[in-house]
């Protein structure tokens, strides 16, 4: 294990190598040996040889068995495995896990270096950057007027979740990020021989201290935890990124206009349900949510002090050589700086009481100062915009005397930052089961006007009964009933919600959503909770303060969704409530559920179906749709590249108004490093400003025909999915006995419960582990499952005379939504491995049970496959995205040897062999997979 790839030993004139592999990826491949290079030593030093030998020997039998499935192969690892001592297997499985890793870093450290090649090449703008989408705008035709419209009521943001697949402990990530910026030393600087000692010995250390570094957490990770690993990501990236981001397309707009660029308004913003979403997780209450308002604002204030001393430091500028407007010179008089020696320095004097006055801020919302003292008092600011408002200030006088160059660096992006994160930091959204909702209702009703019965109501009368109360100015509850638990629990949620907007602001908490909606009730119980703690004003002019947004997640409920939402704008106190939002609703959209509940196919499209009737009700009603889309990391749960989802949404959908779930895993790999965070921030904003001023119907009239045939696919792939997964005996047993779905529920990596309440049943578990489960084993039925099944069905069905696979060909060729849909199962056919699937499938019992179930998972994944090739006309998965098809086989050589050392360990625990490190090496094995694989929950 010298090196983790090939040496290249030559390289040929057309840019490839010997193995017909593009030179450019040789900076890759160096980067890949010296780190795998650096581990095997740290493996030689602090376990021995016979260790590090043992490790290579598994990794070479197990690419021999993926490249040949050689059943010698198979009998070798076998055998090895077998003897492999429980302390020698738990350093085993280390060494992969952390080979795997590092060689995510290193590809992560090549993403940004092709990138900044490119640039540095003066190359065309690529697909994703906000430049190549504001040419296309530019050049269809699109004005400044439209454009200046577009980011006028634009929103674009991404929303942190936390979930139960990000396995990395804080301390590992941290590690990480060192050896990345080591190795991105190493690649944009010219080192001296001795700084590449340096340089080298770094990476050593960071490297000893990853192998020395627990990787498992001893107990399961707490809501506070949770809290506060997401709060690191503004902190590497998002802080610093987004201002970054928001001048840059200022500048691109500045530079194609010819003319000095409008301001922005800040339209992208970074939401959070981190200590706010307590849907089905018992540990989120009033006083976590609190602590999470609490954490973010004193994150956002202690950037701020930090960022205004380093810019006051460096603004020595004397009135002597540079002048000041009438504003700054009151804003530096007003500072309680009245040292001698700063008497001239009026743009200094000037931050130092702005410094000051964020110190009082921040110690008024009851926050311990981290940075330094202010000189002297000053009033806190009321709210952000007066902070704003003060840099505008300097800023335009800095403008004014020939300083452009100083108002244009680090103060225009503090400025930035102080607009879009305020002195909240992220806007947290509320998030409850309606089932909750109901039970509180009936309660309230029943305790403050003595009627019961309310849980047994038709529809009609239930929302009879809460428009009554919320149209009412008195409340319904009483401080001088005793409640139930439930109903003192989620009132005093909500109390908390209104403190939160009164200390920090509105935009603090602007969101609550309504998980399961599935009627008008669901809606109208939330708006009569909020009026009960005065998030809500009744009256003759209704005001609602927050943001109520129903929540549609199974297939039952999606193909609803639009007449739940048509009868609820056909209720005028409702549309009352609308008009003081602004005339906006937000609808999310669940692709987790949906998945779990139809399959991967047919929860496509239903999805997608769902957003076209919305969009219809929406337009017919007049009323803003803003689309919150509920998406995991994996594909089964919504995942994929979000450039191709955005612009593959149905046409008028977007409408420069987006909002995504980013959750488990994919936080670490799209945001702990600041330029990936970066491009994944703009290659959101460039697809919502393609598909919002770009946006038509490539269908034209074909349109009818294609979304019929989408219906009978969806139809065929539907019943083959629920036929294997819900109708077929002993699936369930299957299921728990071929993947670590027991075992996961018993790892430390994440607060919530594995289901939502006490069962066994596939139909209570939650769609993460359900996802999570199926990656770890590699079969990943849930992003695949059906598809072949159900055009094998309509081509032999619907032959149209021998047009049947033309006709798919022809939608695959000019349908986006269609294009994105295979292509995002084309990669996750490529990191399924049935062979890997057909080891853990060894694990169930039953060998009848498992030989009908394995072979009709293996019979469909052969029929997609074949289907797949035949409707895009690709030989080979991943034939059109080698740079994923490079990294899948970049990570395979350490992923693999997990998965068959975790069927090993399965076995034995099974077995009744429960000692301490047969538990902790499965619990390792589950967290390098998922982390090799990146988007496995």
């Amino acid at each position: 294990m010298k090196s983790l790839a090939p040496r290249n030993t030559s390289v040929d004139r057309n840019h490839t190598d010997e193995k017909n592999r593009p030179v450019k990826d040789d900076p890759l491949r160096e980067d890949i040996r010296l780190l795998g290079r650096m581990l095997g030593d740290t493996l030689r030093e602090q376990e021995g040889e016979p260790t590090f030998d043992l490790v290579e020997n598994i990794r070479q039998t197990a690419i021999r068995f993926r490249r040949d499935q050689d059943p010698e192969a198979r009998h070798e690892l076998d055998m090895i495995l077998n003897q492999l001592s429980n302390k020698a297997t738990v350093a085993v499985v280390r060494a992969f896990s952390h080979f795997s890793q590092l060689s995510n870093i290193a590809e992560d450290m090549h993403h940004n270096r092709r990138r900044r090649t490119h640039l540095r090449a003066g190359s065309p703008p690529q697909a994703g950057s906000v430049a190549l989408a504001l040419d296309r705008v530019f050049s269809s035709g699109t004005d400044g007027r439209a454009l200046a419209g577009f980011f006028a009521k634009a929103l674009v943001s991404p929303v942190l979740t936390a979930h139960p697949t990000e396995v990395q402990r804080r301390s590992i990530l941290d590690c990480q990020l060192t050896i990345a910026h080591l190795l991105n030393e190493r690649d944009r600087m010219q080192l001296t021989p001795d700084e590449l000692r340096s340089n080298e010995e770094g990476l050593r250390c960071a490297i000893q201290i990853l192998w020395q570094t627990r990787m498992l957490r001893p107990e399961r990770l707490s809501v506070y935890d949770e809290i506060k690993n997401g709060l690191a990501y503004y902190r590497y990236t998002f802080l610093t990124e987004v201002p970054r981001l928001y001048a840059e397309i200022e500048d691109l707009l500045e530079r194609r206009m010819g003319v000095a660029a409008p301001h922005i308004p800040p339209f992208l913003r970074i939401g959070s349900w981190i200590g706010s979403d307590r849907d089905g997780n018992p540990f989120v209450t009033h006083d976590v949510m609190l602590h999470a308002a609490e954490r973010q604002s004193a994150l956002a204030l202690d950037y701020y002090m930090g960022e205004v001393h380093q810019i006051g430091r460096r603004l020595s500028l004397t009135e002597r050589l540079v002048g000041v407007d009438d504003e700054l010179a009151a804003l530096s008089e007003a500072s309680p700086d009245r040292a001698p020696s700063r008497v001239d320095e009026p743009y200094r004097r000037a931050l130092i009481g702005i410094y000051a006055r964020l110190a009082a801020t921040s110690q008024e919302l009851g926050h311990v100062i981290r940075q330094r003292r202010p000189v002297g008092p000053a009033a806190p600011y009321a709210e952000s915009t007066d902070f704003v408002h003060d840099l505008d200030i300097v800023i335009h006088s800095l403008k004014q005397h020939k300083s452009n160059l100083l108002a244009r660096g680090e103060l225009r992006h503090l400025r930035r930052a102080a607009e879009v994160f305020g002195f909240h930091l992220a806007p947290l959204d509320m998030r409850q089961h309606s089932n909750v909702h109901e039970q509180v209702v009936a309660e309230l009703f029943e305790y403050g006007t003595r009627r019961k019965g309310y849980s047994e109501l038709a529809e009609a009368e239930r929302i009879q009964w809460l428009l009554s109360e919320i149209s009412s100015p008195r409340p319904l509850r009483s401080p001088y009933l005793d409640y139930s638990e439930l109903v003192q629990s989620e009132l005093c949620i909500l109390q908390v919600a209104a403190e939160i907007q009164r200390r920090f602001g509105r935009a603090a908490l602007p969101n609550y959503i309504i998980s399961k909606t599935d009627g008008i009730s669901d809606i109208l119980e939330v708006a009569l909770l909020l009026k009960e703690v005065g998030l809500l004003q009744a009256g003759e002019t209704p005001y609602l303060h927050v943001n109520i947004i129903p929540l549609f997640e199974t297939i039952a409920d999606l193909r609803n969704c639009s007449h739940v939402m048509n009868d609820l704008f056909s209720l005028p106190y409702y549309r009352e409530l609308l008009d003081s939002r602004g005339n906006v609703q937000e609808v999310m959209l669940g692709y987790s559920d949906s998945n779990k509940d139809g399959g991967f196919l047919a929860a496509n499209w239903e999805l997608y179906k769902a957003e076209t009737e919305l969009t219809k009700v929406f337009s017919k009603h007049k009323i803003e749709l803003r689309l919150f889309h509920g998406r995991g990391g994996t594909v089964g749960r919504g995942g994929g590249p979000s450039y191709q989802a955005i612009l593959a949404q149905p046409p008028g959908s977007v409408n420069a108004q987006i909002r995504i779930t980013e959750q488990g895993e994919v936080i670490g790999s799209k945001y702990a490093d600041p330029e990936i965070g970066r491009r994944n921030l703009e290659t959101l904003v460039a697809a919502t400003v393609e598909a919002t001023l770009l946006s038509h119907d490539p269908l034209g009239e074909r349109a009818a025909e294609y979304y019929l045939i989408m219906e009978m696919l969806a139809r065929d792939a539907f019943a083959a999915y629920r036929n294997l997964v819900y109708e077929t005996p002993g699936f369930k047993r299957y299921f728990q006995e071929s993947t670590p779905i027991r075992e996961i529920a018993g790892l430390n990596i994440g607060s919530r419960p594995p289901s939502r309440k006490q069962s066994d049943l596939i139909e209570d578990l939650r769609a993460i582990p359900w996802v999570f489960s199926w990656s770890v084993n590699r079969a990943m039925i849930p992003g695949w499952y059906g598809f072949g099944t159900a055009v094998e069905a309509f081509v032999q069905r619907e032959d149209r005379g021998g047009k049947g696979l033309e006709f798919l060909q022809e939608m695959h060729r000019t349908w986006p939504f269609m294009q994105t849909l295979l292509s995002n199962m084309d990669m996750v056919l490529a990191k399924t491995d049935m062979g890997i699937a057909s080891r853990y499938a060894e694990l169930v019992s039953d060998i009848e049970l498992r030989e009908e179930i394995f072979g009709r998972i293996q019979a469909e994944w052969d029929r997609s496959v074949k289907w797949l090739f035949a409707v895009t006309g690709r030989t080979e998965l991943l034939q059109d995205n080698p740079t994923l098809a490079r990294s899948i086989r970049n990570r395979t050589p350490y992923i693999d040897p997990l998965n068959h050392l975790q069927v090993e360990l399965l076995r034995r625990y099974r077995s009744g062999d429960a000692a301490d490190t047969v538990k902790r090496a499965i619990q390792l094995t589950i967290n390098g997979v998922a982390a090799g694989l990146r988007n496995s929950g």
